[in-house]
């Protein structure tokens, strides 16, 4: 790519998010960039998943600003979407002229973006980067693969991140153990979520109810697997509220598949971060098919049961609270059935989940692009 002759005098950095996990990640990497001088960034929303009303929740919640770019690329086929944000993509590298790009998570935007700047020759900066679930029948493991492989910059969350990405053949010199991004959300909104009231208007106590997410296609396309799974939630509920926020879309789809019946849970509208943060920090556990959840429960000390056969995050398991539990809804029954006897998994936070990641990639980051810039190279560490 051919860059001009002039350069700005600060650096410049294209951010991009596509969907809502994306925002809480990309926030506090946003305030710690923003806050060092020698710094530009530019926020690009692809619109890979957008809804006007819990975007701007999200963006309100965690102190975003808008969006300096919004492609508006929408929902679509794997293939269509990341097409779409290609393209998208490659026209604004080529019209802004970056430094680098900076991309957080596995979404299809993540890989299409680290195509687009791959291609053009602008280093990548990835954020959750060596994180593996070993199941590639996932669209997400496929994403992580690729972009990890186009990456100037890896930063990883745990130490198996590191192992995955030697083991794949990437240069050490690449990857940097930075701490977790979700978690320094978490932390610096932990208080401001506790002052809510959301408890109180859906007339629930702490420790009084379970909280549900399920969206995957592996618990959510099979009606015979989906209803074995609502027998047993619902077997739950009936001794301890199951609180489930759901997507309209998801629950059209859910009861499609349960024979026209809505789930017997409390069904509750999608919440936006700080009160579903409120509804996570006093659940007597958590059962989800996320990745993320996975982590924010292990930092907050709650009980996870995760509704899948793998996770990308072990350290959620090895150290935390979170327990796999498959897609058996025998091996569903008997970890509640612990759990509602008091005989919840104990666990402990991970190294380096302190808050304080994104200071650690700003460092990085302003360290390597400025060397570059002065000619100096740049180093891994």
């Amino acid at each position: 790519m051919e860059r001009p002759q002039s350069r700005p005098s600060k650096i410049r950095i294209l951010a991009v998010v596509g969907a809502r996990p994306n925002f809480m990640k990309m926030a506090p990497l946003l305030r710690e960039l923003q806050a060092r001088p020698g710094i530009e960034t530019l926020l690009v929303h692809t619109g890979q998943h957008y809804d006007a009303a819990m975007s701007s929740d999200f963006f309100r919640d965690l102190g975003i600003r808008e969006p300096d770019v919004n492609l508006e690329v929408g929902s679509g086929s794997h293939a269509g979407q990341t097409a779409q944000v290609l393209v998208g993509i490659e026209k604004l590298l080529v019209e802004r002229v970056p430094d680098a790009v900076l991309l957080v998570g596995d979404v299809n935007s993540t890989v299409a973006a680290s195509l687009a700047a791959a291609k053009l020759l602008i280093p990548v900066a990835h954020v959750e980067a060596g994180l593996r679930s070993g199941d590639r029948t996932m669209p997400e493991e496929i994403n992580r693969l690729v972009t990890d492989c186009l990456s100037t910059w890896c930063f990883t969350t745990e130490k198996t991140g590191d192992e995955n990405l030697i083991r794949e053949g990437v240069d050490p010199a690449k990857i940097h153990h930075v701490g977790n991004v979700m978690i320094d959300t978490l932390r610096a909104n932990e208080e401001r979520a506790r002052k809510l009231d959301t408890l109180a208007g859906l007339d629930l106590a702490p420790g009084g109810y379970a909280l549900l997410t399920l969206h995957r296609p592996s618990n959510v396309d099979d009606p015979k697997k989906l209803a074995a799974l609502f027998a047993v939630l619902e077997e739950i509920h009936a001794e301890l509220p199951v609180v489930f926020p759901i997507h309209p879309r998801t629950r059209g789809a859910i009861e499609s598949l349960l024979g026209g019946r809505s789930p017997g849970l409390r069904l509750l509208p999608p919440q936006g971060y700080l009160d579903f943060l409120r509804l996570m920090m006093d659940a007597k556990v958590v059962l989800t098919d996320s990745g993320g959840i996975q982590e924010e429960t292990t930092a907050l000390g709650v009980p996870c049961l995760t509704l899948r056969d793998n996770t990308e995050r072990p350290i959620t398991v090895d150290e935390g609270t979170n327990i796999l539990v498959g897609s058996d809804p025998e091996a569903l029954r008997a970890a509640a059935r612990k759990v509602l006897d008091g005989h919840a998994k104990k666990g402990r936070v991970p190294a380096l989940w302190d808050g304080h990641a994104s200071a650690r990639i700003a460092d990085v980051l302003e360290r390597d692009l400025l060397g570059t810039r002065s000619g100096a190279g740049s180093s891994g560490g």
